[in-house]
C-alpha cells in the first residue's frame, strides 16, 4: 500500500494529553513508551503498518458522514442511531412506524436495505502535494490557480477509481500544507440489523443533546454485503457478508474512571487554523444567523408535521438536522464566550507574528496575514447574501430539487473534467439516490411555508445584497398574501416534486427541460445562475487561501515547536483519551459515567423522556444480566472521556488499550461545543455510549441470541452459521 508522508515529525509526546485528531501515519511517530504508559497494550503498528498502508484503523469507516466500526468479521457495523436515521424512516408507514417501534432482523433476510447507503473502507493514502502545486501555470491568478487545482484533484481521482467498486478523494491539510489522496473501498449493499427504539436512540432529544448527564442509546447495527466472490457489489439477493479484515471484538468488562481510550473516526471540520478576525466574524455574524434563520424553519416543520401523521414522519430527519445545527449554534457561542476563545486567538497571532518579525525566512507569512485580513474584509460585505442563498438553495425540497435538476443538465454536456465536482460521472448514482429519497422527506404544506420564510427574508435584503432570482419570481417588497399565492401556484403547476417526473427530468437536457414551461423549473435554472456566479466567487478565494494560508500555517507550527494536528477534514484520525468527568461550572462536578437507574429517574412518560415499556420492565425487574458494572451496582448508559472530536465522529468506535470496543462515541458536552475552534482540557468531553448498555439492550430486552452469538459474546453457533 501507498503511504503518506508525515505532516510533522512528532516529538515530546507527553504534551499532547486529549488534545489532537491525529493521521494514522503520526500516530506511529508518537513515543511508543509514552503510549504504553498512557494504556496501549498493542504495538503501535498494529494500529497502523507503515507498509500495507492499512492496521487495525482501518476497522473503521466513513458512514454517509457518520463514522462506524466493523465489529464482527461478517460484516456487521456499529454506528450512531441517529446516522442511520433515514435507513430507518424509509422502511417506516404510519401503520409501521420503525422509528418509534425500533427494528431487529432475527435472521439475515429480514435485514432492511438501504438506498443509497454505503460505507467506505480506507485502503490507501499518498502524498500529492508536488503534483497538486504543480499543476498551476506560472503567473497564475487566484481564480485559474484553483481551476488548475481542482483538474489535477479530478485527474487524480480518475486515475484512483479506475479499479471497480473505489472511492477516492483529495484532501487538503493546513490550507493547503499538504495534499493527500484518500482510497478506498466503496460498499454499496447495506442493510439495517438492529435499531432501539426511538425513545431509546434519541432519548432526551433536543433538550438533552449536547448534554450532560446523558442516558441516550445512541446506536443502531447495519451490516455491509459484498458479491460471492468477494468484491464490492451493488443491492443484490445473492450478496454475502462483507469479509471484513479489521474489527474490534467488544469488551465485555467496558470502563471505569481514568481509564485509557482512543477514539477513531472521521472527524468533519474544525476551525482551529483560522485567522482570530474569521473567528471573529463567525462569532459575531454566523451563528446567530443560524439561530435566527433554522430556528423559524425548525418551527414551521414542527407545527405543520403536528398536522399530519404522515408529514411528520416525512420531516422529521430535517428536524433532527436541523435541531443539531441550530442548538450547535447556541453552543458555539456560549464556549466562545467563555473560554475567551477569539481573544486569546488574537493574544496567540500576535505572539506568531512579534516571532515572525524577527526572522527574515516568515516574512512571507507576515505579507500572507496581511493579505488574508484584507480578503476578510471584503468578503464579509456579502455575507448575509450568502448565508440565505445557501440555506435558500437546501432547504426547501421544491426549489432545492429544481436547481439540482437545472444545474445537471447544464454541467452534463461539458467534458467531465470541466464539471463541477458534484456533477461529474462518479457522483451520478449518488445524485439519483438523493433525487429518488428526498421523495420520503417532502411533505408540501411544511415546504411551500419554508420557502415563504426565505422569500420573506430575502426581499428584506438591501440594494447590494438582492437576489435576482427571488426579486424576479416573486417581486421586491414582501406581501405575505401575494407571494403564498405564487407559492402556491408555482408548486400546483410544477412536475418536479412528482418522482417518476423528476427522475425523467434528470436525464433531459437544458433545452428539454426549458421546453416543459414548468414554473417551479423555471425558478431553479434562475437559482442555478445564481449558483454558478457565486461558485466562482468562491473558487477565486479558495485560490487566494491555498496561495496565502501555507506560508502563515507554516509560521504558527514552527514558532508553536512542538506537535500541532491539522484541522479536521473528514479523513481517518485518532484521538488518545482517558475516562473523565468535569467541573461545568463553579462548585458543580460531573462524574463520568451514567447508569440504568438514571434513565427511569428521567423517565416522565411525556416526551423526550419516555422509556418504552420493555425497556422499563427490564429495568424494574433489575433483569441486569452479566452487564452490571459492580462499582456502581448497575447497568452503565453513557461515558464522558477527554477525546479530541467534533461532528463527523459521530458513530466513532471508542476502544481500549487492547483494541477492543469499550463504546460508541456520539455527542460532546454543552461547554465543549467551542472545541472546534480551540481544545480545552477542562471541558473537553465527548459523550459515549458504554457498550455494555448495547448488550444489555440486545439481551436481556430483545432477546436477540442470534446476534448476541455472532458477536462473540455468547457462547453458541459460529456467526457465519446465524440464520
Amino acid at each position: 500500500m501507498k503511504k503518506t508522508l508525515l505532516l510533522l515529525s512528532l516529538v515530546a509526546a507527553p504534551a499532547l494529553a486529549g488534545e489532537g485528531k491525529w493521521t494514522p501515519q503520526q500516530v506511529l511517530e508518537l513515543d511508543p513508551a509514552w503510549l504504553k504508559a498512557q494504556g496501549l497494550q498493542v504495538p503501535p503498528k498494529r494500529l497502523w503498518d507503515p507498509k500495507r498502508g492499512t492496521g487495525l484503523l482501518a476497522g473503521t469507516v466513513s458512514v454517509g458522514g457518520c463514522s462506524g466500526a466493523f465489529i464482527s468479521e461478517t460484516g456487521l457495523i456499529i454506528t450512531n442511531h441517529h446516522c442511520v436515521f433515514s435507513i430507518v424512516q424509509e422502511h417506516s408507514t404510519p401503520q409501521r412506524d420503525l422509528l418509534a417501534q425500533g427494528f431487529l432482523a432475527k435472521n439475515r433476510e429480514e435485514e432492511l436495505p438501504g438506498k443509497g447507503s454505503r460505507v467506505l473502507v480506507p485502503r490507501g493514502f499518498t502524498d500529492v502535494t508536488k503534483e497538486m502545486f504543480a499543476a498551476v501555470p506560472e503567473g497564475a491568478d487566484d481564480l485559474a490557480r484553483q481551476k488548475a487545482m481542482e483538474r489535477k484533484e479530478k485527474e487524480l481521482i480518475a486515475e484512483c477509481e479506475k479499479r471497480p467498486a473505489t472511492r477516492c478523494r483529495v484532501a487538503s491539510f493546513d490550507g493547503g500544507v499538504q495534499f493527500v489522496l484518500l482510497d478506498s473501498v466503496e460498499l454499496a449493499d447495506v442493510r439495517l440489523v438492529y435499531a432501539p427504539p426511538r425513545a431509546v436512540g434519541e432519548f432526551g432529544g433536543e433538550e438533552d443533546n449536547w448534554m450532560w448527564p446523558r442516558h441516550t442509546g445512541d446506536f443502531s447495527i447495519i451490516r455491509a454485503y459484498s458479491a460471492p466472490d468477494g468484491s464490492a457489489a451493488k443491492y443484490d439477493a445473492q450478496n454475502v457478508p462483507h469479509k471484513a479484515e479489521f474489527f474490534f471484538p467488544l469488551s465485555t468488562e467496558g470502563v471505569k474512571p481514568d481509564d485509557f481510550v482512543m477514539v477513531l473516526g472521521y472527524p468533519g471540520t474544525t476551525f482551529r487554523a483560522l485567522l482570530a478576525e474569521d473567528k471573529a466574524e463567525r462569532q459575531a455574524r454566523f451563528y446567530p444567523r443560524v439561530i435566527d434563520v433554522y430556528g423559524e424553519l425548525i418551527r414551521i416543520l414542527k407545527e405543520e408535521g403536528e398536522k399530519d401523521p404522515a408529514g411528520k414522519l416525512a420531516v422529521a430527519p430535517t428536524v433532527k438536522g436541523m435541531g443539531n445545527r441550530y442548538k450547535n449554534a447556541g453552543g458555539q457561542l456560549v464556549g466562545l464566550k467563555r473560554g475567551r476563545i477569539v481573544e486569546k486567538h488574537r493574544e496567540a497571532e500576535a505572539a506568531v507574528v512579534a516571532w515572525a518579525e524577527k526572522r527574515n525566512e516568515h516574512a512571507g507569512a507576515l505579507k500572507a496575514r496581511s493579505e488574508l485580513l484584507s480578503l476578510h474584509a471584503e468578503n464579509a460585505k456579502t455575507f448575509e447574501r450568502e448565508f440565505l442563498l445557501d440555506v435558500l438553495r437546501m432547504a426547501s425540497k421544491g426549489p432545492s430539487l429544481a436547481l439540482t435538476l437545472a444545474r445537471l443538465a447544464q454541467e452534463r454536456v461539458k467534458p467531465d473534467l470541466e464539471r463541477r465536482p458534484e456533477f461529474m460521472e462518479r457522483e451520478l448514482p449518488r445524485l439519483a439516490d438523493r433525487l429518488e429519497r428526498e421523495q420520503k422527506n417532502y411533505f408540501a404544506a411544511a415546504d411551500k411555508r419554508m420557502l415563504l420564510a426565505l422569500v420573506r427574508r430575502a426581499q428584506a435584503l438591501g440594494e447590494g445584497e438582492r437576489i435576482a432570482a427571488i426579486d424576479k419570481h416573486f417581486g421586491r417588497t414582501y406581501a405575505e398574501k401575494d407571494v403564498s399565492a405564487k407559492i402556491d401556484a408555482l408548486y400546483a403547476s410544477s412536475k418536479v416534486l412528482d418522482l417518476a417526473e423528476r427522475q425523467k427530468m434528470a436525464g433531459e437536457t437544458e433545452a428539454q427541460l426549458r421546453a416543459r414551461k414548468d414554473p417551479l423549473l423555471d425558478f431553479g435554472f434562475d437559482l442555478a445562475a445564481e449558483g454558478v456566479a457565486l461558485d466562482e466567487l468562491r473558487d477565486r478565494r479558495a485560490g487566494a487561501n491555498v496561495r496565502l494560508m501555507p506560508p502563515w500555517r507554516r509560521a504558527v507550527m514552527a514558532h508553536a515547536g512542538k506537535p500541532v494536528a491539522p484541522d479536521a477534514n473528514s479523513t481517518l484520525r485518532v484521538s488518545f483519551a482517558k475516562v473523565k468527568g468535569y467541573a461545568p461550572r463553579d462548585g458543580a462536578f460531573y462524574t463520568p459515567q451514567t447508569t440504568l437507574t438514571g434513565v427511569m429517574e428521567k423517565h416522565t412518560g411525556q416526551a423526550p423522556f419516555i422509556v418504552p415499556d420493555k425497556v422499563a420492565a427490564a429495568a424494574a425487574a433489575k433483569k441486569y444480566g452479566p452487564w452490571v458494572d459492580s462499582r456502581l451496582k448497575d447497568v452503565p448508559v453513557n461515558f464522558l472521556a477527554d477525546a479530541d472530536t467534533t461532528g463527523g465522529n459521530s458513530g466513532s468506535p471508542t476502544v481500549n488499550g487492547k483494541g477492543q470496543l469499550v463504546g460508541l462515541n456520539f455527542d460532546r458536552v454543552w461547554e465543549n461545543v467551542a472545541n472546534d475552534f480551540g481544545y480545552n482540557p477542562d471541558v473537553a468531553r465527548n459523550v459515549n455510549v458504554d457498550v455494555r448498555y448495547v448488550l444489555w439492550m440486545l439481551d436481556q430486552v430483545e432477546d436477540a441470541d442470534g446476534l448476541l452469538r455472532e458477536l462473540g459474546v455468547r457462547k453458541g453457533p459460529k456467526a457465519q452459521e446465524r440464520r
